[in-house]
């Protein structure tokens, strides 16, 4: 069956988002470097291995995994060469079962939540192919960045940031139109579904904190990393960013 973004040209949407590209790559190689041992990772929505250079060097076994055949044969081919490196095109709510009770020291899901109407379930079948105290590097988007809570009060919306339930970015035809979900989470209940699936929260970072057109088009990407890299883990106090990091070990 074919996966949504079997029609949709991924990379080439990440072409002129450099500046967000390597904000994740930031983040990934601290989150990296708080994990001691590493065995056997599984990047969860791969897509066409975007992130695979950032964690490649520290796994013996790596799996890529993702629902769209089009964006895994992408990967498949680029990492080829590396023999440790192996593919299997499933969805996440099957991969228990396609996995036969393997275990992965570190799972990665980055740019996957958002597309996931059943968080929790996600989250429990992490926890189901992780082994003891092994590691979750999670990304989501972030239903409190700055921009959304500012446009929100303006309106009189004073109860937005206490209102748990995601919001659905996108248009109503779209959603008529049974589309791909694209839902942004408040960052207290992903907190809250992680530790009652038993994880514990390591850290959490708030990423691509100045992506603007506007900057991005007149500052030089290095100055523009330079305050993301010193701003990624005070601003996560306040789920500033529009995307969320969470570092978490399952108990």
């Amino acid at each position: 069956m074919a996966a949504a973004y079997d029609k949709f040209d991924y990379p080439l949407y990440w072409k002129n988002r450099s500046y967000e590209h390597e904000s994740e790559v930031l983040v990934l190689k601290e989150f990296l470097s708080r994990i001691p041992v590493i065995d056997k990772i599984i990047d969860i929505g791969c897509g066409f291995g975007r992130l695979t250079p950032s964690y490649i060097h520290r796994g013996k076994k790596i799996l890529l995994t993702d629902a769209s055949a089009s964006l895994l044969a992408l990967a498949r081919e680029k990492y080829q060469s590396y023999r440790k490196v192996n593919c299997l095109q499933t969805k996440i709510e099957h991969l228990p079962k396609k996995l036969h009770s393997r275990k992965f020291s570190l799972a990665l899901m980055i740019r996957v939540m958002h597309h996931i109407e059943d968080p929790d379930q996600a989250i429990k079948n992490i926890g189901l192919i992780l082994e003891p105290r092994g590691y979750l590097i999670l990304e989501f988007a972030n239903k409190l960045h700055s921009k959304a809570v500012f446009k929100n009060i303006c309106r009189g919306n004073l109860t937005f940031p206490y209102d748990i339930f995601p919001s659905d970015k996108r248009s109503l035809k779209n959603i008529k139109d049974q589309s791909i979900p694209f839902l942004n989470f408040h960052p207290g209940k992903i907190i809250e579904i992680l530790k009652n699936n038993n994880f514990e929260i390591l850290e959490l970072r708030s990423v691509s904190n100045v992506r603007n057109n506007f900057l991005k088009e007149n500052l030089p990407i290095e100055f523009l990393l330079w305050i993301e890299k010193i701003f990624q883990r005070p601003l996560a106090k306040i789920f500033f960013g529009p995307s969320i990091f969470v570092l978490a070990r399952k108990i």
